[in-house]
């Protein structure tokens, strides 16, 4: 099969789904940064999470067929859950007290590394060649540049809890391509959210503020909700449709800049050298390391939007995580 032109154009409407993506996974740190200084974590993810299920919970319930999916797979769901959301989430608000929204969301940039290798010892049998081998020394490189300073300072503490939060964002898509294949995204989606508001329920009770917090705090708590959960998994949905698989996830690469400079602009937080140099690193590495073998002679090309949109296929999971893409190999995070 040999692609034409038209299959070789992503439309209008597919690049801005494309640029809305970039910024909904890209500004996340900043709002938790601004949300921990106003609320406890316990608060923080339960105001998002059951703002996104809320927001869900009535397109989920319309399409049908979710609770009896959902307590057929409820003990991968748990596990995703788990890895997706309810500990990451909390990982990532707490490493924000001592960690600028820059640096925490360039070092999540390190996802798809991660889920290389991850993928490589639960059981993926492709071979990795010299480029991925070589993509995930420099990314891994770009990591230790941007965490080695420091390291030996009371910011250790963090840097550990951010790349928890990675190794979670890394393994909670295994679990979903593995166990919860025939789980739709939107299904996934709003169970997992509703879990973690549950989880967070009591925890964030005991710890509710005494006084409201500022409006600047609550716009933050909104906009986690709404925008960067919520309205980013619908967008997400049509962007998959729109453009295919892989695709879509192209945008995960454009996520860690768009942190960067959210962080500078609303911040004033440094752009170092430092950071620089990470940057370029981990992200030339990402994308080295999570490269795809190109077509044999043998074999014809296939388009990437081959797949008509009614057949979506149901690995492809819409979190601010690390979906798999059509060749099974791990794609990168989201924000």
């Amino acid at each position: 099969m040999v692609e034409t032109e038209r299959e070789n154009v992503v439309s209008r409407r597919g690049w801005v789904l494309f640029a809305l993506m970039s910024v909904l996974w890209g500004i996340p740190y900043l709002m938790i940064k601004v949300a921990v200084d106003g609320v406890s974590v316990p608060v923080l993810v339960f105001a998002r999470t059951a703002l996104g299920a809320l927001l869900l919970l009535p397109l989920a319930i319309r399409a049908g067929g979710m609770a009896a999916a959902v307590l057929r797979h409820w003990r991968p769901l748990l596990l995703f859950a788990a890895l997706e959301i309810l500990g990451p989430w909390a990982l990532l608000s707490d490493a924000e007290h001592r960690l600028t929204s820059s640096m925490t969301g360039l070092l999540i940039a390190a996802v798809p590394i991660i889920a290389v290798l991850l993928a490589r010892l639960t059981g993926d049998a492709e071979r990795l060649g010299p480029l991925r081998w070589a993509g995930l020394l420099v990314g891994l490189g770009g990591v230790g540049v941007l965490a080695g300073p420091y390291l030996g300072g009371g910011d250790t503490w963090a840097l550990g809890e951010v790349l928890l939060v990675a190794l979670g964002y890394a393994g909670a898509p295994l679990i979903a391509t593995r166990r919860l294949q025939n789980l739709s995204s939107l299904h996934l989606a709003t169970s997992s959210l509703a879990l973690a508001a549950l989880a967070y329920t009591g925890p964030a009770i005991a710890t509710w503020p005494d006084e409201r917090p500022s409006a600047r705090v609550l716009w933050a708590l909104a906009g986690l909700g709404v925008l960067c959960t919520a309205l980013a998994f619908l967008v997400f949905f049509e962007l998959i449709r729109e453009v295919g698989t892989s695709r879509a996830m192209v945008f995960t690469y454009v996520n860690p800049a768009v942190a960067v400079v959210a962080g500078v602009l609303f911040l004033d937080e440094p752009l170092t050298a430092t950071i620089t140099v990470s940057f370029a690193l981990i992200l030339g590495g990402s994308v080295l390391a999570t490269a795809r073998h190109a077509p044999t002679a043998e074999s014809d090309p296939i388009p990437a939007n081959a797949m008509p949109s009614e057949a979506l296929p149901t690995d492809s999971v819409p979190t601010d995580s690390v979906p798999v893409d059509v060749d099974g190999d791990p794609a990168p995070a989201a924000g």
